[in-house]
């Protein structure tokens, strides 16, 4: 029944998202591994050729850098990981170009920082951009632009599974599928002979994260650990996400004939497309609320009022996504938050007839700091 339902999902998808981790497109000594990029590009366009609208999410940028360079292994200083992106990107990108080409394929190059998903207006934009491409035939190449993007590389963002499931979270229901050097998730450690590859998730779990066991890799940013949480990013916006084996030369073509290779989680739930921007946009603070907050947001679909805000953490606009948090340190979910990171401390614990008081008269007064239609639960039950 599994390989039915496997079978179905990928045949039905219409928005497929492909990642490729560095590990798969490099050789042993960093350097691009051209044979793989050409089976990878042939597989892709037999995708494309059925209709699907397909992007790929590629790493390698760096690794092909240090490749160009001679480094063995992956620099810890930002500078050099911006000067080898910018080594590697350009090599990257025209290997893909040039056999594209040869398959009679438009690919276009989009790279991108993690602020241009925080905005709402940018992220319109981007997924505008997207969804023109498809109507040109053309294949989306996305990167991280590591480049110019010093913070990013520093932070989860810079490791492209996150990148891979925020750019799925664009598309209504999309199949991602995640491309690394191990047959998928374990429910040990892969290197002991009793672990078991796990053939599919139902639900995404908090007790998923304790059978990882990270493979270290001078090349690589990311580990299973980044694609379970992926994984709990696609599948909670209605998405399915696989993880599989990318130097198998012929996994795109099993998985789409159904095959049972990899490990598969299942979506939990369908979300409108504004409801799915907040599940993935960058938060850029807390709001801590005590148990009548959280009590009124989860089970009585009531706004967050100033009165059950016990305390804020971060620096925030009015505008901005932020995360709503328990006192337990849970997070209950996000929402867009109608004052700045200043005027929220003033008013946290007060009432609505006493925010006036508390702002001053040149500050403009709303009875919700997140309004209901501007907030999604994100909690796991």
């Amino acid at each position: 029944m599994v390989a039915l339902d496997r079978k179905q999902i990928v045949q039905n998808a219409r928005n497929l998202v492909v990642k490729v981790g560095t590990n798969v497109l490099t050789t042993d000594d960093g350097r691009l591994n051209t044979e793989r990029v050409r089976r990878l590009v042939g597989e892709l366009c037999a995708i494309h050729a059925r209709g699907v609208n397909t992007t790929l999410v590629s790493s390698g940028a760096i690794g092909a850098g240090m490749g160009r360079v001679g480094l063995s292994e992956r620099p810890k200083f930002s500078p050099t990981l911006q000067a080898l992106a910018a080594i590697g990107q350009g090599a990257l990108i025209q290997n893909y170009e040039d056999e594209f080409s040869k398959r009679g394929v438009v690919a276009a190059q989009i790279l991108l920082t993690a602020s241009d998903l925080s905005s709402r207006e940018r992220y319109l934009n981007i997924r505008n951009t997207f969804y023109t491409l498809f109507n040109f035939g053309a294949v989306p190449i996305v990167n991280e632009n590591d480049a110019v993007s010093s913070a990013e590389l520093s932070l989860t963002f810079g490791d492209n599974d996150r990148l891979a499931a925020l750019v799925s979270c664009l598309f209504p229901e999309p199949l991602t599928i995640l491309l690394t050097d191990v047959d998928g998730l374990y429910d040990g450690d892969p290197a002991l002979p009793d672990s078991k590859l796990v053939s599919s998730v139902d639900k995404w779990s908090p007790s998923l994260m304790e059978m990882v066991a990270e493979k270290k890799s001078g090349r690589s940013k990311g580990g299973m650990s980044s694609k379970l949480k992926a994984a709990r990013t696609v599948t909670s916006v209605g998405g399915t996400l696989i993880v599989a084996n990318g130097d198998d030369p012929d996994i795109l073509a099993k998985i789409f004939a159904g095959a049972d290779v990899g490990t598969l989680f299942y979506p939990s739930k369908r979300l409108a497309a504004r409801k799915r921007w907040f599940r993935q946009a960058p938060s850029c603070g807390s709001l801590f609320v005590d148990a009548g907050a959280a009590r009124a947001l989860l089970r009585q679909g009531k706004s967050l009022l100033p009165i059950g805000v016990v305390r804020t953490q971060g620096v925030f606009r009015k505008g901005n996504v932020v995360t709503i948090v328990d006192l337990d340190g849970r997070e209950l979910g996000r929402g867009l938050t109608n004052y700045s990171s200043q005027d929220a401390s003033l008013i946290c614990g007060k009432r609505s007839n006493e925010l006036a008081e508390a702002l001053g008269s040149d500050r403009d007064v709303y009875e919700e700091i997140v309004h209901r239609d501007n907030f999604q639960i994100t909690a796991v039950e």
